[in-house]
């Protein structure tokens, strides 16, 4: 169960924080341009590319990864197919997991491989096995991992990740969802499909992206009350439901993936994430049975000191700019509000579609944070 009196409690929530969630999401902007200061260092602004790659494939473990690959493909739209390589193994170590490229793959195209780890061999014989095929790698790791070397032997690009004065080598691994790791992977490769020109992120941009996390880590902090905290006020509203997640708006859709993994792994939450229009049909049934909040009326008998009240279904509606002007919104809470489903609705300060969905991803972030925090996760 949520304690929702440590939400407002500063020093428990810090002295909760046994993972630094809090500060990875309070850094974000600070990752954001140590990343691109680490991409420079490392030549991406003087690359002189050849044309546009004829397709991207991008490689690594987790959902950083994940998330990575379809913000990438989000931004780059039409411009270029982006693919990721899902990894095959017995289990999700470093060791185990192994990736292989398509047979189709050859110096046209391009292969990024982002991982917060770097020790593992699956990705350093991967990128062997792209060169071998003529085929231009790029990746984002720790500085001085096993993968720096079998980059660098594949005459390969490669950029350190960015990390925090007080992340130390011993130091346990840190989740793949975590915040600061999304933008220390993300931030780098964003700036080299600038420089192919497949999507728009110039150093202003990203100065603004910066700018704009900067701004929700001050609006989400762990000192501004529940009230007035987009970010508290969500994960208290969560804290008895299961998140059916809408998404609306090109940007809103990795934003919502990117939020149903961050539950799962920082707070140990399951959700649901969809996007409209075809959300509504998919998840109508879902409202309408056992998780509806009309299904199972409070019991009058029920010990509330024993008993855990019953899970039902909340509706997170993420919206961004929808296509063509079009909006789902009205229909999506009438089908709600038909069901007795409460719903929380978020949408970003206007901006750039980079800024936008930093700010999407930033609040959700935090959420995520407060929550896994509140339960004891």
């Amino acid at each position: 169960m949520l304690d929702e009196s440590l939400l407002d409690t500063p020093e428990a929530l810090a002295e909760a924080d046994h993972r630094a969630l809090l500060r990875g999401a309070a850094e974000a902007g600070a990752r954001v341009r140590t990343a691109v200061r680490h991409a420079t260092d490392a030549g991406v602004r003087e690359l002189k590319p050849d044309g546009r790659p004829r397709a991207i494939l991008i490689a690594g473990p987790g959902a950083a990864a994940t998330t990575v690959a379809d913000l990438l493909g989000t931004l780059a739209g039409a411009a270029c197919p982006v693919t990721r390589l899902a990894p095959t193994g017995v289990a999700p170590a470093a060791g185990a997991l192994r990736w292989e490229l398509p047979g189709w793959i050859g110096s046209l195209d391009l292969l990024l491989i982002a991982t917060p780890d770097g020790t593992e061999p699956g990705l350093s014989l991967l990128a062997e096995q792209a060169y071998r095929r003529g085929c231009t790698v790029a990746a984002v790791a720790p500085a001085h991992s096993p993968l720096t070397e079998a980059v660098s032997a594949a005459h390969g690009l490669f950029v350190p990740l960015a990390t925090a004065p007080y992340e130390q080598d011993d130091q346990p691994p840190v989740a793949a969802s975590a915040p600061g790791v999304l933008w220390a992977l993300f931030t780098p490769l964003l700036a080299l499909l600038d420089r192919i020109a497949l999507l728009s992120a110039p150093p202003d941009a990203l100065e603004k992206v910066a700018d704009r996390l900067d701004d929700i880590a001050e609006r989400c902090g762990p000192a501004i009350a529940t009230y007035s905290n987009p970010a508290k006020t969500l994960a208290a509203e969560l804290a008895d439901a299961l998140p059916v997640i809408w998404t609306e708006g090109t940007s809103a859709g990795p934003a919502g993936r990117r939020f149903a993994a961050a539950l799962a792994e920082l707070a140990g939450r399951p959700a649901v994430v969809a996007e409209l229009p075809e959300a509504l049909a998919a998840h109508s049934a879902l409202l309408a049975g056992p998780l509806a909040a009309s299904a199972d009326p409070d019991d009058f008998f029920r010990d509330r000191v024993e008993d855990p009240p019953a899970l039902h279904a909340r509706v997170v509606l993420l919206r961004d700019r929808p296509i063509g002007g079009l909006t789902a919104a009205p229909a999506a809470r009438d089908l709600a509000l038909s069901h007795d489903t409460p719903i929380s609705e978020l949408e970003p300060e206007p901006g750039d579609e980079v800024v936008t969905l930093a700010e999407l991803i930033a609040i959700t972030d935090f959420a995520a944070v407060y929550l896994a925090l509140a339960s004891g996760a």
